[in-house]
């Protein structure tokens, strides 16, 4: 099955099918978040150390790297970032941004193979981004929409990813170093979304064969316990083909939602990471767990 390697300079991260589901953390991003945003700007980066080290402490096992900031020079703020962030941590990186001369200076800062986030199927961002990754021998998360926008249609995006692909390959870059990103909407504007993802990602999975991603929490945009509905989600998306999110670790309620399907899936062999989480030996990493889940709430709605 397609397997998309990712690495830092000191360790590596695999996603496939027959592997463990992969946790991108997703909390170094100053979109919608003031505070953090004002801090970056300004060169104050103790909030995205404190959230790189917490997240790495609650089983993230990649990191989104965000520096969209409004009138900031974001090629800069970037770069400082994934600088940063690599010299704190050595798990591989998602380098995130929609400018191109942002994910260069991203890129030129990394050491290792990482995620870049992201290509669209715009016939022009295709031929700015696609050469750019596979100068650098990155991977890059593909976004299914193209210059007619977000179709609401599965059928269509499923296409949109294929073309995609097929670029891809144009420019050198393998399948899989491709991740496709079904986009998830959000279930309370529109009731089938949740059966269009699924469907969608198993026609990624069984007739394209690449791997996947996506922003989980855009599923429980606007409804209350965003969290619960989320962890419902993950799962029933793993069943699926999705084989990982850029999403909180934050949250243990989710958090064990993922560990639990991978058990189910038969990623997690002999149960050894389950047992190792939950067996009588983990009673302290439960409670702390839990706490952890607190604290990860507080801080997104203190954030």
């Amino acid at each position: 099955m397609t397997e998309t390697l990712l690495s830092s300079s000191t360790r590596e991260v695999v996603i496939g099918f027959d592997r463990p589901f992969v946790v991108i953390g997703e909390r170094i991003n100053p979109t919608g978040r003031k505070a953090l945003a004002a801090e970056m700007a300004a060169g104050n980066f103790e909030t995205v150390v404190a959230d790189a080290l917490a997240q790495v402490e609650a089983g993230a096992q990649m990191l989104d790297v965000n520096a969209g900031i409004p009138l900031a020079d974001e090629p800069a703020i970037l770069a400082h970032t994934v600088q940063l962030v690599q010299s704190i941590t050595d798990v591989p990186l998602s380098i995130d941004s929609s400018i191109v001369e942002a994910l260069e200076a991203g890129l030129a800062a990394y050491g290792g193979k990482p995620l870049v986030n992201s290509v669209t199927g715009e016939d022009e961002q295709m031929e700015r981004v696609l050469p750019l990754v596979a100068r650098h021998g990155a991977a890059v998360v593909a976004i299914t929409n193209d210059e007619t926008g977000i179709s609401e249609d599965p059928d269509v995006r499923f296409d949109v990813a294929r073309r995609i692909v097929s670029r891809a390959e144009d420019h050198g870059i393998r399948r899989e170093d491709v991740v496709v990103d079904p986009l998830v909407m959000p279930i309370g504007a529109m009731g089938s979304a949740g059966r269009q993802v699924f469907r969608l990602l198993r026609r990624l999975r069984d007739e394209l064969h690449v791997n996947t991603t996506c922003g989980a929490s855009n599923v429980s945009f606007g409804l209350p316990n965003r969290t619960g509905l989320n962890a419902a989600f993950l799962p029933m998306a793993i069943a699926s083909g999705l084989t990982s999110a850029i999403t909180s670790p934050l949250h243990g309620e989710m958090l064990q939602a993922i560990k639990a399907a991978d058990v189910l899936m038969g990623n997690d062999p002999h149960c050894a990471s389950w047992i190792a989480r939950n067996g009588d030996g983990a009673a302290t990493g439960r409670q702390g767990g839990r706490r952890g889940g607190r604290d990860g709430r507080r801080a997104s709605a203190e954030a």
